[in-house]
C-alpha cells in the first residue's frame, strides 16, 4: 500500500505542468505557442528568460523529489528509479492537462541527478555542448540521452540502474519523435527563435 500511495504521489508530482502556470500568469496559453510543448524551451521562446528558468527548476525538482521520496521511505534501489519515471511520465502525460504534456527532458535530468549523479552530469554536458554547437535544444536532449544506456554502463552502476536508464532513454526518445521528423525536414526551431 506504501509503495501504491508513493507510485500516485511521483504521478500526481511530475504532472504539475509549471511551464503552463507560469506562462497562464502572464495571459499566455503555452500549448497554443510555438512548438505547443509545455517545457522551459517553448517558455522562453513565449515567455522569456525568468519563466523559462522557473519552468526548468520546477521540472529538475519533480524528478529529484520523486527520487528523494523512495529514499526517505527506503523502497530499494529498483523503486526509487521507478518512482522517478513516474515523474517523468507524470510530466508527459499530465493528470491536469488531460494526460497529454511535455518531453520530460528536465524532468529526467532531475531523476538522474539524485538517482546517478555522474551519468546525470555526463548527459547534462552532452546536452549542453550539443546545444551550444547546434542551436537545438531537442538534438541535445535526444543525443545526450541516446547515449545514457552507455554512460551508465562505462560509470559501472548497477543493472537495475541501467535498466531504469534505458526506460528513461526510450521514453524521451520515443516523445521526441516529432522533433526527430522535424529536425530531418530542416524545420526544427531552434533555441531563442521567438514563438
Amino acid at each position: 500500500m506504501e509503495l501504491i500511495l508513493l507510485i500516485a504521489s511521483a504521478f500526481v508530482l511530475g504532472s504539475i505542468p509549471f511551464g503552463v502556470v507560469l506562462t497562464k500568469a502572464k495571459g499566455i496559453d503555452l500549448r497554443k505557442v510555438g512548438s505547443g510543448n509545455i517545457g522551459a524551451t517553448n517558455v522562453l521562446r513565449a515567455a522569456g528568460k525568468m519563466p523559462a528558468l522557473m519552468t526548468l527548476l520546477g521540472d529538475l525538482l519533480k524528478g529529484t523529489a520523486a527520487v528523494a521520496l523512495g529514499k526517505i521511505f527506503g523502497v530499494g534501489t529498483l523503486y526509487e528509479g521507478f518512482l522517478g519515471l513516474t515523474a517523468i511520465a507524470g510530466h508527459d502525460f499530465s493528470l491536469f492537462l488531460r494526460f497529454k504534456g511535455g518531453k520530460g527532458v528536465a524532468t529526467s535530468i532531475g531523476v538522474l541527478l539524485i538517482y546517478m549523479p555522474k551519468a546525470g552530469i555526463l548527459t547534462v554536458i552532452i546536452w549542453l555542448a550539443t546545444v551550444f554547437i547546434t542551436r537545438y535544444s531537442s538534438l541535445g536532449a535526444i543525443v545526450s540521452f541516446a547515449l545514457l544506456p552507455v554512460n551508465v554502463i562505462l560509470l559501472g552502476y548497477s543493472g537495475q540502474k541501467l535498466a531504469i536508464a534505458i526506460m528513461i532513454s526510450a521514453l524521451l526518445i520515443l516523445k521526441h519523435s516529432g522533433n526527430i521528423k522535424r529536425l530531418v525536414k530542416g524545420t526544427e526551431r531552434r533555441i531563442g527563435e521567438r514563438a
